[in-house]
């Protein structure tokens, strides 16, 4: 005989070792058709084409233009815009946040350096983001370093004082706070996502400019800035589920906030999907004579995801993103390296991020 049968003496059933053969056939076939197919998607299943790339800027120019908008501008239906959205949404690859500027609300923003011990970033790190005043919790340097950004009332009531808002372990070795005096770079947007669109692209989706109407900010819209920080483009239904207002009230509420400058809509996202692998903070101690000059060009690096005047022994703290680290090398040594009144740099690189602008959303 060929084979054995099967078990049961069925006479119709397949030899044993031809099944096996089949399969092994029928396995090979398989991978000469797509040899490469498997391995990519266990990597990443997610890329960004040029589309892609376009509505995320598309977004960070008008967090809640309409999808009909957008596509108008891009040149797409706009439920290909929005099914790239909700696609890239659910990846963790671009969400909307909506966030109030700190001055506007009487608040001011602190960033915060902690070294620890390396058991100990992740825990802390993850305590800190679920916070609802923090925003931007990175760990750095190998993970002996978090930093994070928390906000504070401008006048904090007793009890209140930043430094015991903080958690309390001996696992944190050390901790400085450098208060945010001016954002100078990167308002608009990190450069490495907005650069997709062309100039009367950008003008067409652009919202009209705050015209200093006045709005007053009270307890009532906490729940409000609570929903917009999950989602910045939640629907009117839903904000007012949020809220408990009417539809007509929050689309009210949107536009005179939005008028008096007080709202603003963020993008996070992942720059790795850009191609962007090198991320850094930089701590810059700049001459105070030199201090508009060299936030002024800074202002003008690419590299540059955001920058902002801060107290403390360094008068500058950035956020640099590069392709590589030969790319964040010679940035360090020639963009930075050429600007007058930079007395020293401190350069931290990036480990993991475990919460950007918005609200952590977990279960």
């Amino acid at each position: 005989m060929l084979s054995e049968t099967a078990s049961n003496g069925n006479h119709l059933r397949m030899p044993v070792s031809v099944r096996r053969l089949g399969e092994r056939r029928r396995e090979r076939g398989r991978s000469r058709r797509n040899p490469a197919r498997d391995t990519v998607a266990a990597v990443d299943p997610l890329t960004l084409d040029e589309l892609d790339r376009q509505l995320a800027h598309a977004l960070q120019v008008d967090g809640r233009a309409p999808f009909s908008r957008i596509g108008q501008v891009l040149g797409a239906s706009d439920r290909t815009v929005a099914r790239r959205y909700h696609r890239l949404r659910s990846a963790g690859a671009v969400r909307v946040v909506g966030l109030p500027h700190a001055a506007a609300i009487g608040s001011v923003d602190w960033m915060v350096r902690m070294r620890c011990t390396p058991d100990a970033a992740v825990p802390i790190a993850v305590a800190l983001a679920r916070r609802t005043d923090t925003s931007w919790v990175t760990i750095m340097s190998g993970g002996t370093e978090i930093n994070c950004i928390t906000r504070t009332r401008r006048q904090a009531d007793e009890g209140e004082l930043l430094l015991q808002k903080l958690p309390r372990t001996p696992r944190i070795t050390a901790v400085s706070a450098h208060c945010m005096l001016r954002a100078v770079a990167g308002v608009g947007g990190w450069p490495g996502r907005t650069a997709a669109l062309a100039p009367e692209q950008v003008e067409a989706l652009s919202p009209p400019a705050p015209d200093g109407s006045a709005a007053e900010v009270g307890p009532a819209d906490d729940a409000f800035f609570a929903a917009l920080a999950r989602d910045g483009r939640a629907s009117h239904p839903a904000l007012a589920a949020a809220t408990g207002w009417s539809e007509t009230t929050v689309r009210r509420r949107l536009d005179d906030l939005r008028r008096a400058g007080i709202l603003y809509f963020d993008v996070d996202t992942r720059s790795e999907l850009f191609g962007y692998a090198a991320e850094a903070a930089l701590w810059l101690t700049v001459a105070p004579s030199a201090l508009t000059p060299v936030t002024r060009a800074l202002a003008t690096h690419p590299q540059i995801a955001f920058a902002a005047a801060v107290t403390g022994p360094a008068s500058v703290a950035a956020v640099v993103i590069c392709r590589d680290l030969d790319e964040l090398y010679d940035y360090l040594a020639e963009g930075v390296g050429s600007l007058q009144g930079v007395l020293s740099a401190e350069t931290t690189p990036l480990v993991r991020r475990v919460k950007s602008a918005g609200a952590l959303l977990v279960p």
